[in-house]
């Protein structure tokens, strides 16, 4: 029967005459913003589901969608937001202040709603 640890890529190679586990750190994913924001929301306010996550070798694959998916939706409420205010490349081209000042507040309202619906639910 295979341990836990030899389910997630581990193994206890023969020192002498003992067999310890390889600690040896893995190549760990980098993640974004998003996910490193709900990995510290998760330690303080979910500890149950995080130790969960954690122990069943889940954590850094529900990290990586949580990512994935919050950077697509970031995206789409930009474009939209900037649509439906009518920001255009015009707009960059004649008066270049404005369309940042306009792109900061869109961006700025954007991780708010990620924030509330996906981060810290």
């Amino acid at each position: 029967m295979r341990t836990i640890f030899e389910e997630l890529g581990g193994s206890y190679p023969e020192v002498g005459s003992y067999r310890l586990p390889n600690l040896a750190m893995q190549d760990t994913p980098s993640f974004g913003i998003w996910s490193q924001r709900h990995l510290r929301w998760l330690k303080r306010n979910r500890r149950v589901t995080y130790t969960n996550l954690l122990t069943t070798g889940e954590l850094h694959d529900y990290l990586h969608e949580i990512d994935t998916h919050a950077n697509e939706q970031f995206e789409l409420l930009i474009r939209q937001m900037a649509k439906a205010e009518g920001i255009s490349e015009q707009l960059k081209a004649e008066d270049q202040m404005a369309w940042v000042s306009r792109m900061n507040n869109i961006r700025a309202k954007t991780e708010e709603i990620i924030s509330n619906e996906l981060i810290y639910w």
